[in-house]
């Protein structure tokens, strides 16, 4: 899972946003949709519902802008919201169904190459991540969603998810393990 590095938000976007200036707010969502969109997907694991987590977010930090402090920090703001936004839906569906694997849905441009692959060993990998990332929490994909696919550091996870330092790191060492014994017990 790769990192997306974009620019950040002109604060005097965001300052005009938390005034009320829809054109503003509307910046902000198109400067964050990508981002918001592959975070949500990660954690609850397939289109429909993040593309429903993603609207929920953006209604969700329209009604709260004017409740943002700093202006630097919108994007951390932001994934918060997501990140909750997520977790409420995962847990408020509780449905199972086929798991896609973040990143390789034909929408990007990741999808390994079955040339390159003739005996099919990435699909196959592809498969079992999926397979184990289903049996993970919400809470433990979102960890592993921040760290690995925002690419985020441990002191921006704990801002967006407003826990300690320490409680990131045994989260994310604990989710990380989880998942190497699912892939484990897949023979993977």
């Amino acid at each position: 899972m790769e990192a997306t590095i974009t620019a950040s938000l002109d604060p005097t976007i965001v300052e005009r946003a938390r005034t009320g200036d829809l054109v503003a707010f509307e910046s902000i969502v198109r400067h964050r949709m990508d981002a918001v969109y592959r975070l949500t997907f990660a954690i609850v694991g397939n289109e429909a519902d993040a593309a429903d987590a993603t609207q929920d977010a953006f209604v969700a930090a329209w009604r709260q802008i004017g409740s943002l402090r700093d202006a630097e920090r919108v994007e951390a703001w932001l994934a918060r919201i997501a990140v909750n936004a997520a977790r409420m839906l995962a847990r408020g569906r509780r449905r199972r169904s086929v798991r896609e694997i973040p990143g390789l849905t034909p929408e990007t441009n990741d999808v390994p190459s079955p040339i390159g692959d003739p005996a099919g060993h990435l699909a196959d990998d592809a498969r079992a991540l999926g397979a184990a990332l289903e049996h993970l929490s919400s809470d433990q994909r979102a960890i592993l969603a921040l760290h690995h696919l925002d690419g985020r550091s441990i002191g921006e996870i704990a801002a967006i998810l407003r826990i300690p330092d320490g409680t990131v790191k045994s989260r994310l060492f604990a989710a990380r393990r989880a998942l190497v014994e699912r892939l484990e017990r897949a023979g993977k």
